[in-house]
């Protein structure tokens, strides 16, 4: 009998261990052993959670749709001067990033094997926000001027040179600020540190109800940004790296079936319904009220793509954009710095017809 004892000690034991074990990972995933008998946690970092290009990751958390698909994850935001969010995931402090895809080509030109699971934008819902006095109209009036993005090296200063460069005008032409987004963005604007400044909604909201700035680039719309960027340009994805994604493919598709799901929903939800659903301090603060909020995304809306697939062409306008650039991506092949599959298994999933046309992925 004492035998037996121990020996039953020794499975509930080993049976604790395992269960233990299989709760999660150090970086936040499980591996595809510990998948079943756990609810996988996934660490996801925001580029700016309360931005409504950025929207998604949070709605498909107050809708209930991660626990709906079976992943907890636990969402944080980068702050402003902090490390950025592909930065805090390419090295390992999370597991996931919600960035834009242009990412990937930067850290795969370094050597770095990171790529985008989901696509949830076809444009980068930005404007280029002058100042009433600036005289900008269009990038061809960017010489001599102070130009505000959210950080340098970002997407937006990458967009900024983009958009001065199709116009003649040399990087060394303009001075660019990091000036954040929000009320750093606004002040840039009212104190004329910066006669300009790429931002998003509700910052574009709230510098055109204090009546402080108009837009001069449209980069928010799908077609004002074909029209500036020449194709489709796919923004705000998923972003992790390849050897975390192969080991956590589980946990991965967990994660796309709720954004994919959360994708449908704002396609057929209006722009109210969505401002409903998200946290009250998100469409509603001291920059901007709820009507603005509500306003502003009815107007960019278009900018969000249904299914989560990645659209034809776009990689290889971003791809193209970084040559233009400068940057070194002779040895980045397009086809591996995304993949559709995780997506198109989401849409199956729930009997969803995808609208996106495809670009060919790798995976």
């Amino acid at each position: 009998m004492f035998k037996r004892t121990l020996c039953m000690a020794a499975v509930g034991a080993v049976a604790l261990a395992t269960a233990a074990c299989s709760s999660g990972t150090p970086t936040g995933g499980t591996t595809q052993a510990g998948a079943n008998a756990s609810t996988p946690t996934v660490k996801l970092m925001v580029g700016g959670i309360d931005k409504q290009i950025y929207l998604p990751y949070q709605l498909a958390q107050d809708l209930g749709f991660y626990k709906k698909y079976g992943v907890n994850v636990e969402l944080s935001t980068e702050q402003n001067g902090g490390v950025g969010a592909e930065d805090a995931m390419a090295s390992g402090q999370v597991d996931m990033a919600g960035a834009w895809y242009i990412h990937t080509i930067d850290f795969q030109a370094k050597g770095k094997d990171v790529i985008d699971v989901v696509q949830l934008s076809g444009a980068p819902g930005e404007r280029e926000m002058c100042g009433n006095s600036s005289g900008v109209h269009s990038a061809a009036d960017f010489k001599g001027k102070t130009l505000g993005v959210t950080d340098l090296g970002s997407g937006t200063d990458e967009l900024t040179q983009f958009l001065a460069s199709q116009k003649g005008v040399a990087h060394s032409d303009y001075h660019t600020l990091a000036v954040g987004a929000g009320a750093t963005a606004i002040a840039a604007i009212q104190r004329n540190t910066a006669q300009c400044v790429m931002t998003t909604q509700p910052t574009v909201g709230a510098l055109e109800s204090k009546h402080l700035a108009y837009s001069a680039l449209d980069l928010a719309t799908t077609s004002g940004a074909t029209a500036a960027l020449g194709g489709a340009w796919p923004a705000a994805g998923v972003l992790a790296r390849a050897d975390w994604v192969n080991s956590h493919q589980d946990a991965v598709q967990k994660v796309v079936d709720a954004l994919v799901a959360t994708m449908h929903w704002i396609n057929t939800h209006s722009a109210a319904d969505i401002a409903n659903a998200m946290p009250p301090q998100y469409v509603a603060n001291t920059t901007i009220t709820k009507d603005q909020y509500i306003a502003g995304l009815t107007t960019d809306k278009g900018q969000f793509l249904p299914d989560g697939i990645m659209p034809a062409g776009g990689p290889k306008t971003i791809y193209d954009m970084e040559k233009v650039l400068g940057v070194d991506v002779s040895k980045v092949k397009i086809g591996d710095t995304f993949t559709n599959t995780y997506a198109q298994k989401a849409n199956q999933l729930e009997g969803f017809k995808t609208t996106t046309t495809p670009a060919g992925a790798a995976g």
